[in-house]
C-alpha cells in the first residue's frame, strides 16, 4: 500500500529544518554531550521527531499542492511590475526581518519596505533563523508595540491587550 508520499514529506521537512533553523541553533539545540556517539544523534531524532510531527498533520499532496501555489505566487502578476503593486499599498505598514532567516532574507524585506509607501522597517538579530518569528516573542512584541504606539495623522495608536 503506498504511504501517500509520507516518507517524501518527512525528507523534505528535514531538509527544510536546515534553512528555519540555522547552524548556531542546531549546535546549541542539538549539540552531544558525549562526544563517543556514533549514531542516533540528538540532531537526527529531532529532525525524525519533526517529520513524523508534519506527516501527521498534512497529506504529502495537499502539502505539495500548498508550496506550489506559494512559489507561483507572484504580487506584480497583471499589475506591470512588483514595484508598482508594491507601491499601491496604502495601509501602514511594517516590515520586519530576521537576520539569520534564510526563508526570509533581509534584503527581500528590505526591498519590500524600500517599495511600500511609508513602510517601516525592523529587523533583530537571532540564532533561530526563520523559527525567531515563532521563538523570538520578546522581540517582536517589542517591534510591533513600538509600531502601533507611533503617532499617526497627529493621533497615538495604542495596543491594546486582552487577558
Amino acid at each position: 500500500m503506498p504511504d501517500g508520499g509520507s516518507k517524501g514529506l518527512k525528507a523534505a521537512r528535514a531538509m527544510a529544518l536546515l534553512s528555519y533553523r540555522g547552524y548556531k541553533t542546531y549546535g546549541i539545540s542539538q549539540h552531544e554531550d558525549n562526544e563517543d556517539v556514533v549514531d542516533n544523534y540528538k540532531a537526527a531524532s529531532y529532525q525524525n521527531y519533526q517529520g513524523d510531527k508534519l506527516v501527521k498533520r498534512f497529506n504529502a499532496y495537499s502539502y505539495w499542492y500548498l508550496t506550489k501555489s506559494m512559489d507561483s505566487h507572484n504580487v506584480g502578476r497583471n499589475r506591470e511590475t512588483i514595484e508598482k503593486a508594491l507601491s499601491a499599498i496604502t495601509a501602514r505598514t511594517l516590515v520586519v526581518a530576521i537576520d539569520s532567516d534564510l526563508l526570509f532574507p533581509v534584503e527581500e524585506q528590505k526591498y519590500l519596505a524600500k517599495n511600500i509607501p511609508g513602510a517601516i522597517y525592523a529587523e533583530f538579530d537571532s540564532y533561530y533563523g526563520h523559527d525567531g518569528f515563532l521563538i523570538e516573542t520578546e522581540a517582536l512584541t517589542n517591534i510591533i508595540t513600538a509600531f502601533f504606539n507611533t503617532a499617526i495623522n497627529g493621533h497615538t495608536a495604542q495596543i491594546h491587550q486582552t487577558a
